[in-house]
């Protein structure tokens, strides 16, 4: 498949994506959101919170694993900012703000209580989440968290040359310039498994889509908060009640395996489990196996 029917192949797979959920208003801009109802009403509904600087796209191979007909609801959305959202170019794109919308949706499409599937930065607004729950403050029942491959521990993590460059001064100017074939070459180094060109292409139509790709040197901001909010976020983790699966691409080269392995001893009880072939992108490279390690540990607890 040549580049031009690599395009074409991911513009189709997004068109039908896209027309799989709908957009939401909310004060600060639409969500796009999928909630797909389960076979089982009385199971836990699925929460789907996706990573930098991607969209709930990554996850779209993992749900067609999750069973058939699929026993739980379903509900991904794209933060603002990502995907199929609004971009807005005057909003902060903090964590507490993501957080804020993740409960906006949850209130919108009366999602009362989900276990929470969280990839890459999506963990770090399941820290938000905990850290309010901890607090009395989550209007939100979590059945259970799922965390994978995300820098929670930032201290640990090793940023890709791309991710420091849009953190400097020069940020701006080079998410203005951002093109295609960068975005393809440093975000090809972070797969363990090479992906494929549809799968490549489709996350750089999503991220440049209506402008976002100039909006990475406002995203990644969320990096500095990390820093900065370490103490409530790694706090909260240590306090967490609420049934924890820690699961893990060790062939990382971002969010390395030596974060989950500081994840799974400091929150209590939490189970652990790697994949020694797969990289930052567990739910992209194996939907199957990934989906299958998931499953049983939503179905063991329910």
């Amino acid at each position: 498949m040549n580049s031009a029917e690599s395009a074409a192949s991911a513009t189709r797979a997004i068109e039908r994506w896209s027309a799989r959920g709908r957009l939401i208003p909310t004060r600060d801009g639409a969500i796009w959101v999928l909630d797909e109802p389960g076979a089982d009403p009385a199971a836990t509904p699925l929460l789907l919170l996706h990573g930098f600087p991607s969209s709930a796209f990554d996850f779209e191979k993992a749900i067609a694993h999750l069973g058939s007909p699929r026993r739980r609801r379903i509900v991904a959305l794209d933060f603002l900012g990502y995907g199929l959202s609004d971009k807005p170019a005057d909003y902060g794109y903090s964590l507490f703000q993501q957080a804020d919308s993740v409960l906006a949706i949850a209130g919108a499409v009366g999602l009362t209580r989900a276990h929470v599937w969280a990839h890459d930065m999506g963990t770090s607004v399941t820290t938000e989440l905990l850290a309010r729950r901890a607090r009395g403050l989550l209007p939100l029942d979590l059945a259970s968290v799922t965390l994978m491959n995300g820098s929670v521990h930032i201290e640990l993590a090793h940023l890709t040359p791309g991710q420091k460059v849009l953190r400097s001064r020069l940020g701006p100017l080079f998410a203005k310039l951002n093109r295609r074939s960068t975005f393809t070459a440093q975000i090809r180094r972070t797969f363990g498994r090479p992906p494929d060109a549809e799968t490549v292409e489709a996350m750089w139509q999503l991220l440049d889509r209506a402008g976002g790709s100039a909006r990475m040197a406002q995203t990644i901001h969320y990096i500095e908060e990390r820093h900065r909010f370490h103490r409530r976020w790694i706090g909260a983790l240590e306090v967490c009640d609420v049934p924890a699966l820690v699961a893990w691409g060790r062939r990382d080269s971002i969010a390395v395996v030596a974060i989950a392995e500081q994840l799974a001893r400091e929150i209590p009880g939490a189970r652990f489990e790697t994949w020694d072939d797969l990289g930052h992108w567990p739910q992209i490279e194996d939907p199957a196996r990934v989906a299958s390690t998931v499953r049983a540990f939503w179905d063991a607890l329910d």
